[in-house]
Protein backbone atom coordinates (compact mmCIF):
# COMPACT_ATOMS: atom_id res chain seq x y z
CA UNK A 1 0.00 0.00 0.00
CA UNK A 2 1.30 3.48 -0.85
CA UNK A 3 1.27 5.91 2.05
CA UNK A 4 0.99 9.68 1.71
CA UNK A 5 2.53 11.74 4.49
CA UNK A 6 0.52 14.83 5.34
CA UNK A 7 3.32 17.15 6.32
CA UNK A 8 3.55 19.55 3.38
CA UNK A 9 7.21 20.37 3.89
CA UNK A 10 8.29 16.72 4.18
CA UNK A 11 6.22 15.40 1.29
CA UNK A 12 7.42 18.13 -1.04
CA UNK A 13 11.03 17.43 -0.17
CA UNK A 14 10.62 13.70 -0.68
CA UNK A 15 9.13 14.17 -4.13
CA UNK A 16 11.59 16.77 -5.36
CA UNK A 17 14.05 14.10 -6.38
CA UNK A 18 11.59 12.72 -8.90
CA UNK A 19 12.37 14.09 -12.34
CA UNK A 20 8.70 14.41 -13.20
CA UNK A 21 8.00 16.65 -10.25
CA UNK A 22 11.09 18.70 -10.96
CA UNK A 23 9.71 19.36 -14.43
CA UNK A 24 6.32 20.37 -13.06
CA UNK A 25 7.75 22.69 -10.43
CA UNK A 26 9.95 24.47 -12.95
CA UNK A 27 6.96 24.96 -15.21
CA UNK A 28 5.01 26.46 -12.29
CA UNK A 29 7.77 28.45 -10.61
CA UNK A 30 6.47 31.87 -11.57
CA UNK A 31 4.39 33.99 -9.22
CA UNK A 32 1.01 32.29 -9.33
CA UNK A 33 -2.09 34.41 -8.86
CA UNK A 34 -4.93 32.62 -7.14
CA UNK A 35 -8.25 32.81 -9.01
CA UNK A 36 -11.01 34.73 -7.31
CA UNK A 37 -13.06 31.64 -6.53
CA UNK A 38 -10.14 30.13 -4.60
CA UNK A 39 -9.75 33.24 -2.47
CA UNK A 40 -13.14 32.45 -1.00
CA UNK A 41 -11.98 29.14 0.43
CA UNK A 42 -10.72 30.46 3.74
CA UNK A 43 -13.50 32.98 4.33
CA UNK A 44 -15.93 30.45 5.74
CA UNK A 45 -19.18 32.22 4.87
CA UNK A 46 -21.27 29.10 5.39
CA UNK A 47 -21.86 27.57 8.83
CA UNK A 48 -19.41 24.70 9.24
CA UNK A 49 -21.05 21.32 9.63
CA UNK A 50 -19.37 18.84 11.95
CA UNK A 51 -19.69 15.16 12.71
CA UNK A 52 -18.71 15.91 16.32
CA UNK A 53 -21.84 17.81 17.41
CA UNK A 54 -22.67 15.22 20.11
CA UNK A 55 -19.19 15.17 21.63
CA UNK A 56 -18.86 18.96 21.46
CA UNK A 57 -22.11 19.32 23.41
CA UNK A 58 -20.76 16.94 26.06
CA UNK A 59 -17.48 18.85 26.17
CA UNK A 60 -19.33 22.14 26.66
CA UNK A 61 -21.36 20.62 29.47
CA UNK A 62 -18.24 19.21 31.14
CA UNK A 63 -16.43 22.55 30.92
CA UNK A 64 -19.40 24.40 32.37
CA UNK A 65 -19.71 21.94 35.26
CA UNK A 66 -15.99 21.93 35.97
CA UNK A 67 -15.49 25.67 35.85
CA UNK A 68 -14.49 25.90 39.52
CA UNK A 69 -12.80 22.51 39.81
CA UNK A 70 -9.00 22.23 39.92
CA UNK A 71 -7.31 21.14 36.71
CA UNK A 72 -5.75 17.67 36.55
CA UNK A 73 -2.36 17.36 38.24
CA UNK A 74 0.52 17.67 35.81
CA UNK A 75 -1.52 19.37 33.07
CA UNK A 76 0.93 22.29 32.89
CA UNK A 77 4.04 20.27 33.73
CA UNK A 78 6.69 18.10 32.15
CA UNK A 79 7.97 15.04 34.02
CA UNK A 80 10.24 17.56 35.79
CA UNK A 81 12.93 15.28 37.25
CA UNK A 82 14.31 13.65 34.09
CA UNK A 83 13.56 16.72 31.92
CA UNK A 84 15.37 19.18 34.18
CA UNK A 85 18.59 17.16 34.15
CA UNK A 86 19.23 18.25 30.54
CA UNK A 87 20.89 21.68 30.20
CA UNK A 88 21.88 23.73 27.12
CA UNK A 89 25.55 23.46 26.16
CA UNK A 90 25.70 23.88 22.38
CA UNK A 91 27.58 27.14 22.99
CA UNK A 92 30.68 25.18 24.07
CA UNK A 93 33.46 24.93 21.48
CA UNK A 94 36.74 23.01 21.38
CA UNK A 95 38.08 23.70 17.89
CA UNK A 96 39.91 26.43 16.02
CA UNK A 97 38.04 28.76 13.61
CA UNK A 98 37.80 27.70 9.99
CA UNK A 99 39.67 29.99 7.60
CA UNK A 100 37.11 29.31 4.86
CA UNK A 101 39.79 29.32 2.16
CA UNK A 102 38.34 26.58 -0.06
CA UNK A 103 35.83 28.94 -1.65
CA UNK A 104 32.39 30.45 -1.09
CA UNK A 105 29.01 28.88 -0.41
CA UNK A 106 25.84 30.68 -1.49
CA UNK A 107 22.46 29.43 -0.25
CA UNK A 108 19.04 30.42 -1.57
CA UNK A 109 16.66 28.81 0.92
CA UNK A 110 13.07 28.03 -0.05
CA UNK A 111 9.81 27.47 1.83
CA UNK A 112 8.63 29.41 4.87
CA UNK A 113 10.61 30.69 7.82
CA UNK A 114 10.97 27.25 9.39
CA UNK A 115 12.34 25.49 6.31
CA UNK A 116 14.65 28.48 5.80
CA UNK A 117 15.94 28.20 9.36
CA UNK A 118 16.85 24.54 8.88
CA UNK A 119 18.56 25.36 5.56
CA UNK A 120 20.66 28.08 7.21
CA UNK A 121 21.88 25.80 10.01
CA UNK A 122 22.67 22.98 7.59
CA UNK A 123 24.58 25.41 5.37
CA UNK A 124 26.64 26.57 8.35
CA UNK A 125 27.61 22.95 9.08
CA UNK A 126 28.51 22.23 5.44
CA UNK A 127 30.62 25.41 5.24
CA UNK A 128 32.64 24.21 8.22
CA UNK A 129 32.90 20.69 6.81
CA UNK A 130 34.32 21.98 3.51
CA UNK A 131 36.44 24.78 5.05
CA UNK A 132 34.43 27.27 2.96
CA UNK A 133 33.24 30.82 3.54
CA UNK A 134 29.48 31.21 3.85
CA UNK A 135 27.75 34.17 2.24
CA UNK A 136 24.77 35.37 4.32
CA UNK A 137 21.89 33.22 3.00
CA UNK A 138 19.20 34.53 0.66
CA UNK A 139 15.52 33.54 0.72
CA UNK A 140 13.65 32.55 -2.43
CA UNK A 141 10.25 34.04 -3.21
CA UNK A 142 7.66 31.28 -2.82
CA UNK A 143 4.33 31.28 -4.66
CA UNK A 144 2.54 29.92 -1.56
CA UNK A 145 4.18 32.05 1.15
CA UNK A 146 4.48 35.13 -1.11
CA UNK A 147 7.03 36.89 1.09
CA UNK A 148 9.95 39.01 -0.14
CA UNK A 149 11.66 39.11 3.29
CA UNK A 150 15.41 38.51 3.37
CA UNK A 151 17.76 37.41 6.16
CA UNK A 152 18.26 40.86 7.70
CA UNK A 153 14.49 41.48 7.77
CA UNK A 154 14.08 38.58 10.22
CA UNK A 155 17.42 37.85 11.90
CA UNK A 156 20.20 40.00 13.35
CA UNK A 157 22.82 39.75 10.65
CA UNK A 158 25.77 41.14 12.62
CA UNK A 159 25.06 38.83 15.55
CA UNK A 160 24.89 35.85 13.20
CA UNK A 161 28.24 36.68 11.62
CA UNK A 162 30.02 37.51 14.87
CA UNK A 163 28.61 34.70 16.99
CA UNK A 164 29.74 32.07 14.51
CA UNK A 165 33.14 33.69 13.85
CA UNK A 166 34.91 31.12 16.09
CA UNK A 167 33.38 28.41 13.86
CA UNK A 168 33.22 29.61 10.26
CA UNK A 169 33.91 32.68 8.16
CA UNK A 170 30.75 34.50 7.03
CA UNK A 171 30.59 37.45 4.62
CA UNK A 172 27.69 39.55 3.37
CA UNK A 173 28.43 39.10 -0.33
CA UNK A 174 30.78 37.48 -2.80
CA UNK A 175 34.06 39.23 -3.65
CA UNK A 176 33.63 41.53 -6.66
CA UNK A 177 35.76 39.36 -8.92
CA UNK A 178 33.32 36.45 -8.43
CA UNK A 179 30.05 38.37 -8.68
CA UNK A 180 30.04 38.41 -12.48
CA UNK A 181 30.42 34.63 -12.85
CA UNK A 182 27.63 32.74 -14.61
CA UNK A 183 27.34 30.08 -11.92
CA UNK A 184 24.94 27.91 -13.86
CA UNK A 185 27.14 27.92 -16.94
CA UNK A 186 30.24 26.85 -15.00
CA UNK A 187 28.38 24.10 -13.11
CA UNK A 188 28.30 25.76 -9.69
CA UNK A 189 24.53 25.67 -9.17
CA UNK A 190 23.39 22.72 -7.06
CA UNK A 191 19.65 22.16 -6.55
CA UNK A 192 17.76 19.81 -4.27
CA UNK A 193 17.33 17.52 -7.27
CA UNK A 194 21.13 17.08 -7.28
CA UNK A 195 21.41 16.16 -3.59
CA UNK A 196 19.69 13.22 -2.02
CA UNK A 197 17.61 13.87 1.05
CA UNK A 198 19.66 13.52 4.27
CA UNK A 199 22.96 13.34 2.38
CA UNK A 200 25.99 12.23 4.41
CA UNK A 201 29.17 14.21 4.99
CA UNK A 202 31.00 12.01 2.48
CA UNK A 203 28.64 13.19 -0.30
CA UNK A 204 29.74 16.80 0.17
CA UNK A 205 33.42 15.92 0.34
CA UNK A 206 33.19 13.76 -2.79
CA UNK A 207 30.82 15.89 -4.91
CA UNK A 208 30.80 19.50 -3.67
CA UNK A 209 34.37 20.10 -2.56
CA UNK A 210 35.75 19.51 -6.12
CA UNK A 211 33.37 22.20 -7.44
CA UNK A 212 34.69 24.63 -4.82
CA UNK A 213 38.27 23.83 -5.76
CA UNK A 214 37.49 24.27 -9.46
CA UNK A 215 35.16 27.30 -9.45
CA UNK A 216 35.63 28.82 -5.97
CA UNK A 217 31.83 29.13 -5.61
CA UNK A 218 28.91 26.75 -5.04
CA UNK A 219 25.31 27.96 -5.03
CA UNK A 220 22.84 25.70 -3.20
CA UNK A 221 19.21 26.30 -4.18
CA UNK A 222 16.73 24.94 -1.64
CA UNK A 223 18.82 22.93 0.83
CA UNK A 224 16.22 22.56 3.60
CA UNK A 225 16.94 18.95 4.60
CA UNK A 226 19.96 18.05 2.52
CA UNK A 227 22.28 17.10 5.39
CA UNK A 228 21.91 13.85 7.33
CA UNK A 229 21.00 13.82 11.00
CA UNK A 230 23.27 10.78 11.43
CA UNK A 231 26.01 9.79 11.03
CA UNK A 232 27.67 13.17 11.52
CA UNK A 233 30.62 14.25 13.65
CA UNK A 234 29.86 15.46 17.17
CA UNK A 235 31.33 18.90 16.60
CA UNK A 236 29.40 19.49 13.37
CA UNK A 237 26.19 18.40 15.06
CA UNK A 238 26.90 20.79 17.89
CA UNK A 239 27.51 23.56 15.38
CA UNK A 240 24.04 23.01 13.90
CA UNK A 241 22.56 23.34 17.38
CA UNK A 242 24.67 26.40 18.09
CA UNK A 243 23.38 28.05 14.94
CA UNK A 244 19.73 27.23 15.64
CA UNK A 245 19.60 27.99 19.35
CA UNK A 246 22.18 30.79 19.67
CA UNK A 247 23.22 32.42 16.39
CA UNK A 248 19.76 33.05 14.89
CA UNK A 249 18.22 35.89 16.88
CA UNK A 250 15.21 37.85 15.66
CA UNK A 251 15.62 41.52 14.78
CA UNK A 252 14.63 44.11 17.43
CA UNK A 253 11.30 45.03 15.80
CA UNK A 254 10.15 41.40 16.16
CA UNK A 255 11.46 41.09 19.72
CA UNK A 256 9.82 44.40 20.69
CA UNK A 257 6.49 43.21 19.30
CA UNK A 258 6.77 40.09 21.45
CA UNK A 259 7.13 42.32 24.53
CA UNK A 260 4.03 44.28 23.51
CA UNK A 261 2.01 41.06 23.17
CA UNK A 262 3.15 39.86 26.60
CA UNK A 263 2.23 43.17 28.26
CA UNK A 264 -1.23 43.16 26.71
CA UNK A 265 -1.84 39.58 27.82
CA UNK A 266 -0.66 40.58 31.29
CA UNK A 267 -3.08 43.51 31.49
CA UNK A 268 -6.04 41.45 30.33
CA UNK A 269 -5.66 38.56 32.75
CA UNK A 270 -4.83 38.19 36.41
CA UNK A 271 -2.49 35.29 35.82
CA UNK A 272 0.03 35.36 32.99
CA UNK A 273 -0.08 31.60 32.37
CA UNK A 274 -1.26 30.66 28.89
CA UNK A 275 -1.43 27.77 26.45
CA UNK A 276 -0.08 28.31 22.93
CA UNK A 277 -1.83 26.29 20.24
CA UNK A 278 -0.46 25.81 16.74
CA UNK A 279 -3.47 24.83 14.68
CA UNK A 280 -1.92 23.53 11.45
CA UNK A 281 -5.08 23.68 9.38
CA UNK A 282 -4.35 26.08 6.54
CA UNK A 283 -5.65 25.37 3.05
CA UNK A 284 -2.25 24.15 1.79
CA UNK A 285 -2.11 21.52 4.54
CA UNK A 286 -5.73 20.47 4.02
CA UNK A 287 -5.27 20.17 0.24
CA UNK A 288 -1.94 18.36 0.38
CA UNK A 289 -3.13 15.82 2.96
CA UNK A 290 -5.73 14.26 0.57
CA UNK A 291 -7.97 13.87 3.64
CA UNK A 292 -11.70 14.42 4.10
CA UNK A 293 -12.80 17.10 6.58
CA UNK A 294 -16.55 16.62 6.43
CA UNK A 295 -17.33 19.30 3.85
CA UNK A 296 -18.73 16.94 1.22
CA UNK A 297 -18.49 17.37 -2.53
CA UNK A 298 -18.05 21.14 -2.37
CA UNK A 299 -14.99 20.79 -0.13
CA UNK A 300 -13.55 18.03 -2.31
CA UNK A 301 -13.77 20.26 -5.41
CA UNK A 302 -12.25 23.24 -3.59
CA UNK A 303 -9.24 21.29 -2.37
CA UNK A 304 -8.76 19.58 -5.72
CA UNK A 305 -8.72 22.98 -7.46
CA UNK A 306 -6.10 24.23 -5.00
CA UNK A 307 -3.94 21.13 -5.53
CA UNK A 308 -4.01 21.59 -9.31
CA UNK A 309 -2.61 25.10 -8.95
CA UNK A 310 -0.10 24.68 -6.11
CA UNK A 311 0.79 20.97 -6.11
CA UNK A 312 0.72 19.90 -9.79
CA UNK A 313 3.05 16.94 -9.16
CA UNK A 314 0.73 15.62 -6.47
CA UNK A 315 -2.21 16.00 -8.84
CA UNK A 316 -0.29 13.95 -11.42
CA UNK A 317 0.45 11.24 -8.83
CA UNK A 318 -3.26 11.14 -7.92
CA UNK A 319 -4.10 10.35 -11.55
CA UNK A 320 -1.41 7.73 -12.09
CA UNK A 321 -1.15 5.93 -8.73
CA UNK A 322 -3.69 4.23 -6.49
CA UNK A 323 -3.44 6.16 -3.22
CA UNK A 324 -4.93 5.35 0.20
CA UNK A 325 -8.49 6.54 0.74
CA UNK A 326 -9.25 9.41 3.16
CA UNK A 327 -10.63 6.82 5.61
CA UNK A 328 -7.35 4.88 5.59
CA UNK A 329 -5.29 8.07 5.88
CA UNK A 330 -7.35 9.08 8.90
CA UNK A 331 -7.04 5.70 10.61
CA UNK A 332 -3.26 5.77 10.11
CA UNK A 333 -3.03 9.17 11.82
CA UNK A 334 -1.97 10.88 8.59
CA UNK A 335 -4.59 13.64 8.59
CA UNK A 336 -4.22 16.99 10.36
CA UNK A 337 -6.46 17.45 13.37
CA UNK A 338 -9.51 19.54 12.57
CA UNK A 339 -10.27 22.48 14.91
CA UNK A 340 -13.24 20.51 16.31
CA UNK A 341 -10.97 17.57 17.14
CA UNK A 342 -8.42 19.89 18.70
CA UNK A 343 -10.92 21.53 21.03
CA UNK A 344 -12.22 18.12 22.08
CA UNK A 345 -8.66 17.04 22.89
CA UNK A 346 -8.03 20.16 25.01
CA UNK A 347 -11.32 19.76 26.88
CA UNK A 348 -10.65 16.06 27.52
CA UNK A 349 -7.16 16.83 28.84
CA UNK A 350 -8.74 19.10 31.45
CA UNK A 351 -7.97 22.65 30.31
CA UNK A 352 -10.84 24.60 31.86
CA UNK A 353 -13.02 27.17 30.14
CA UNK A 354 -11.01 30.08 31.57
CA UNK A 355 -7.78 28.89 29.92
CA UNK A 356 -6.04 31.67 28.03
CA UNK A 357 -5.03 30.42 24.60
CA UNK A 358 -2.67 32.03 22.10
CA UNK A 359 -3.59 30.69 18.67
CA UNK A 360 -0.68 30.54 16.22
CA UNK A 361 -0.95 29.96 12.50
CA UNK A 362 -2.09 31.55 9.29
CA UNK A 363 -5.60 31.66 7.81
CA UNK A 364 -7.56 28.62 8.95
CA UNK A 365 -9.26 26.71 6.14
CA UNK A 366 -12.96 27.44 6.56
CA UNK A 367 -12.40 30.72 8.41
CA UNK A 368 -14.23 31.78 11.55
CA UNK A 369 -17.02 29.23 11.15
CA UNK A 370 -14.42 26.46 11.32
CA UNK A 371 -13.07 27.98 14.53
CA UNK A 372 -16.52 28.39 16.09
CA UNK A 373 -16.27 25.31 18.32
CA UNK A 374 -12.89 26.42 19.64
CA UNK A 375 -13.89 30.01 20.39
CA UNK A 376 -17.23 28.93 21.87
CA UNK A 377 -15.67 26.54 24.38
CA UNK A 378 -12.59 28.68 25.04
CA UNK A 379 -13.63 32.35 24.84
CA UNK A 380 -10.25 33.62 26.18
CA UNK A 381 -8.56 32.93 22.86
CA UNK A 382 -6.35 35.50 21.15
CA UNK A 383 -4.10 35.73 18.09
CA UNK A 384 -1.27 38.12 17.31
CA UNK A 385 -3.81 40.12 15.28
CA UNK A 386 -6.07 40.45 18.37
CA UNK A 387 -3.27 41.42 20.73
CA UNK A 388 -1.65 44.03 18.52
CA UNK A 389 -3.25 47.23 17.30
CA UNK A 390 -3.62 47.85 13.58
CA UNK A 391 -0.60 50.18 13.62
CA UNK A 392 1.50 47.59 15.51
CA UNK A 393 0.67 44.71 13.15
CA UNK A 394 0.88 46.83 9.97
CA UNK A 395 4.70 46.55 9.47
CA UNK A 396 4.35 42.75 9.32
CA UNK A 397 1.12 42.40 7.37
CA UNK A 398 2.47 41.50 3.94
CA UNK A 399 5.35 39.40 5.23
CA UNK A 400 4.24 35.89 6.14
CA UNK A 401 7.68 34.90 7.45
CA UNK A 402 7.81 37.84 9.84
CA UNK A 403 4.28 37.04 11.02
CA UNK A 404 5.40 33.44 11.52
CA UNK A 405 8.28 34.75 13.65
CA UNK A 406 5.72 36.40 15.95
CA UNK A 407 3.93 33.05 16.25
CA UNK A 408 7.25 31.33 16.91
CA UNK A 409 8.15 33.53 19.87
CA UNK A 410 4.57 33.44 21.19
CA UNK A 411 4.71 29.62 21.19
CA UNK A 412 8.22 29.25 22.62
CA UNK A 413 7.38 31.52 25.56
CA UNK A 414 4.07 29.81 26.49
CA UNK A 415 3.57 27.92 29.75
CA UNK A 416 2.32 24.98 27.70
CA UNK A 417 2.37 24.38 23.96
CA UNK A 418 -0.02 22.14 22.01
CA UNK A 419 0.66 21.09 18.44
CA UNK A 420 -1.86 19.45 16.14
CA UNK A 421 0.56 18.05 13.58
CA UNK A 422 3.96 16.69 14.61
CA UNK A 423 5.17 16.94 11.02
CA UNK A 424 4.82 20.72 11.02
CA UNK A 425 8.20 22.50 10.86
CA UNK A 426 6.99 25.30 13.15
CA UNK A 427 5.77 22.85 15.78
CA UNK A 428 8.99 20.83 15.50
CA UNK A 429 11.26 23.86 15.90
CA UNK A 430 9.14 25.32 18.71
CA UNK A 431 9.11 22.05 20.66
CA UNK A 432 12.90 21.74 20.24
CA UNK A 433 13.39 25.31 21.43
CA UNK A 434 11.22 24.66 24.48
CA UNK A 435 13.24 21.54 25.31
CA UNK A 436 16.54 23.39 24.93
CA UNK A 437 15.67 26.45 27.01
CA UNK A 438 12.80 25.11 29.12
CA UNK A 439 14.72 23.59 32.01
CA UNK A 440 12.12 20.86 32.27
CA UNK A 441 9.31 23.34 32.94
CA UNK A 442 7.88 23.94 29.47
CA UNK A 443 5.60 21.04 28.49
CA UNK A 444 4.60 20.29 24.92
CA UNK A 445 1.46 18.35 24.01
CA UNK A 446 2.14 16.11 21.02
CA UNK A 447 -1.01 14.17 20.13
CA UNK A 448 -0.65 10.69 18.74
CA UNK A 449 -3.04 11.19 15.81
CA UNK A 450 -3.34 7.49 15.10
CA UNK A 451 -4.54 6.77 18.62
CA UNK A 452 -6.82 9.80 18.61
CA UNK A 453 -8.32 8.76 15.26
CA UNK A 454 -9.40 5.48 16.82
CA UNK A 455 -11.02 7.35 19.71
CA UNK A 456 -12.76 9.88 17.45
CA UNK A 457 -14.24 7.06 15.40
CA UNK A 458 -16.50 6.31 18.36
CA UNK A 459 -17.77 9.87 18.64
CA UNK A 460 -21.44 8.85 18.27
CA UNK A 461 -21.41 6.33 21.12
CA UNK A 462 -18.54 7.02 23.52
CA UNK A 463 -19.33 8.57 26.91
CA UNK A 464 -17.46 11.70 27.95
CA UNK A 465 -15.68 10.14 30.95
CA UNK A 466 -14.37 7.30 28.81
CA UNK A 467 -13.38 9.77 26.09
CA UNK A 468 -11.45 11.82 28.69
CA UNK A 469 -9.62 8.78 30.02
CA UNK A 470 -8.59 7.52 26.59
CA UNK A 471 -7.43 10.93 25.33
CA UNK A 472 -5.42 11.59 28.50
CA UNK A 473 -3.73 8.21 28.25
CA UNK A 474 -2.91 8.74 24.56
CA UNK A 475 -1.37 12.16 25.22
CA UNK A 476 0.36 11.20 28.48
CA UNK A 477 2.37 8.57 26.61
CA UNK A 478 3.86 11.27 24.36
CA UNK A 479 5.17 13.27 27.35
CA UNK A 480 7.96 10.82 28.07
CA UNK A 481 11.43 12.32 28.38
CA UNK A 482 13.96 10.61 26.13
CA UNK A 483 17.19 11.44 24.35
CA UNK A 484 17.25 12.06 20.59
CA UNK A 485 16.53 8.91 18.57
CA UNK A 486 19.16 8.06 15.96
CA UNK A 487 18.42 9.70 12.64
CA UNK A 488 16.05 12.32 14.07
CA UNK A 489 16.54 16.08 13.82
CA UNK A 490 18.57 17.88 16.49
CA UNK A 491 16.39 20.94 15.92
CA UNK A 492 13.37 19.00 17.17
CA UNK A 493 15.11 16.61 19.59
CA UNK A 494 18.03 18.51 21.13
CA UNK A 495 18.33 16.15 24.12
CA UNK A 496 21.61 14.65 22.95
CA UNK A 497 25.21 15.12 24.01
CA UNK A 498 25.96 17.18 20.93
CA UNK A 499 23.43 19.86 21.95
CA UNK A 500 22.73 19.49 25.67
CA UNK A 501 24.48 18.16 28.76
CA UNK A 502 22.84 15.63 31.07
CA UNK A 503 23.64 16.53 34.69
CA UNK A 504 22.37 13.26 36.17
Amino acid sequence: MVRVRVATETTKNEAEGIALKHKFLRANSSKISIPGELRKLVRGKKPQKTIYARLLAKAAHALAEGQNKPEPKGLWEEPFGPASSWRPCADQRNWEPSEGNNGYILVSANGGINQQRVAICNAVAVARLLNATLVVPKFLFNSVWRDVSQFSDIYQEEHFINYLKPDIRIVKELPKELQSLDLEAIGSVVTDADIMKEAKQSFYIKNILPILHRNRVVHFIGFGNRLASDPISIQLQRLRCRCNFHALQFVPKIQETESKMKKKKGRSVKASRYLALHLRFEIDMAAHSLCDFGGGEEERKELQAYREIHFPALTHIEKTTKLPSPVVLKSEGLCPLMPEETVLMLAALGFNRRTHIFLAGANIYGGQSRLAALTRLYPSLVTKENLLSSSEIEPFKNFSSQLAALDFIGCTAADAFAMTDSGSQLSSLVSGYRIYYGGGKMPTIRPNKRRLADIFLKNNTIEWKVFEQRVRKAVRQTKRVFSRPIGRSVYRFPRCYECMCNTE
